[in-house]
């Protein structure tokens, strides 16, 4: 990446933080990122930040993209989330075809892509293609998507068509134009309420087989190490997420000391209990070691696909898909004491500590935050099968 378009990315997410913060009950409201939001998002560059340059992005390495998730979701989670769903999207794309990828990508950089990776929907062959139905949930970004996917089990005569060797049914994602999609307005939820994650539904629809993909391993058309393991890196995007969610935290609560906090017949103010110091303090620590953590990851992740070494790549899928749920847990513990801490004003709806609890609740119910996936990084240093890893 080249350190201009760093500094210009970084700076520009900078600028925005402070109004995301004012706006975050805004965006609360409308279930979704407000049109001028998105806009100065747009044009910050953070949709195309991980674009290749030949195409017309920044070609971000991992740490930057880590770091500009993470400071989005500390001022508001449900825009770090949002964007980190759009910013994923030449991610995607690339397991398309070259000319596919190109042609997407022909009228500039900042192409946004939303759908559902759960193979929800039914893919039935079809004059060169596939005709597909289905209903995918928790598609964040659906209303201002250019491009929605979903992944189907491919079927034959209305009956799935088995895998090699006995495996599960055949899977393969569709990418169909925003127009041949239905948002149903279904996004009602605890937390990450300014997400618009509404459920997409396609009837009988016709895809063309150069606009399906293999989402878990397909081969990536564009080359270069930012477009190695893509799924991994997925991971570490969320785990920035959950970390800029609990820093927040921690900067709400900081403020709230700032102004004076007291709870109702404590002798003492919170700032000035020892008790709630031991509390914040390994707060903190939380927080700083998963950023840590995700920043180590990225780097090996980065390392072994510059070096070409694709079992060293390997070797950290399952060690990348258990740091998920160990930052998700530790940023939990971070917020929950905040949580607890402020008193019964954070149950207020109009208390931003409330907002993060409610966010990081939400977030820890992704499938990818699963406490199994611990399993893997067990499984993997015992020598045995992994047998699910991103």
């Amino acid at each position: 990446m080249d350190d201009q378009d760093r500094t210009r990315l970084i700076d520009a997410v900078r600028e925005l933080a402070p109004e995301l913060g004012r706006r975050a009950a805004e965006i609360e409201a409308a279930r979704e990122l407000p049109a001028d939001l998105l806009d100065r998002l747009r044009a910050a560059g953070c949709f195309r930040m991980f674009v290749p340059r030949s195409h017309g992005g920044y070609g971000a390495d991992p740490r930057t993209g880590l770091a500009v998730l993470e400071a989005l979701a500390r001022a508001d989670g449900s825009t770090g989330w949002t964007v980190m769903i759009g910013a994923e999207t030449p991610h995607l794309l690339a397991m398309l075809p070259r000319d596919r990828f190109d042609e997407l990508y022909a009228q500039g950089p900042d192409v946004v892509v939303a759908g559902g990776f759960a193979p929800q929907g039914r893919a039935e062959p079809s004059d060169g293609g596939f005709r597909v139905t289905g209903r995918w949930g928790f598609a964040s970004g659906s209303r201002h998507a250019d491009w929605i996917f979903g992944n189907c089990v491919l079927t034959e005569d209305g009956q799935p068509l088995p895998g090699p060797d006995g495996q599960p049914a055949q899977v393969r994602s569709m990418l169909l134009r925003v127009d041949q999609v239905r948002v149903e307005d279904t996004w009602h939820s605890l937390g990450l309420r300014g997400t618009g994650s509404h459920d997409v539904v396609i009837d009988s629809v016709h895809c063309p087989a150069g606009r399906s993909f293999d989402i878990f391993s397909g081969p990536p058309c564009v080359p270069g190490p930012g477009f190695v393991a893509p799924l991994s890196q997925f991971v570490l995007h969320l785990g920035a997420v959950a970390v800029g969610i609990a820093q927040g935290a921690l900067d709400d609560m900081v403020a709230l000391l700032d102004a004076g906090r007291q709870r109702l017949y404590a002798r003492q103010s919170l700032a000035d209990s020892p008790a709630f110091r031991v509390q914040l303090g390994r707060a903190d620590l939380y927080v700083r070691a998963a950023r840590t953590l995700l920043r180590s990851l990225a780097d090996d992740l980065l390392g072994a696909a510059e070096a070409g070494d694709p079992a060293a790549v390997d070797a950290l899928r399952p060690v990348i898909s258990a740091s998920l749920p160990w930052v998700t847990e530790a940023a939990t513990a971070a917020v929950d004491a905040c949580y607890r801490s402020a008193g019964g004003g954070a149950a207020r709806d109009s208390s931003p500590i409330q907002r993060r609890f409610r966010d990081i609740h939400t977030f820890g119910q992704h499938a990818a935050a699963a406490e199994g996936w611990l399993g893997n990084n067990g499984a993997h240093l015992l020598g045995r099968p992994v047998e699910l890893a991103y």
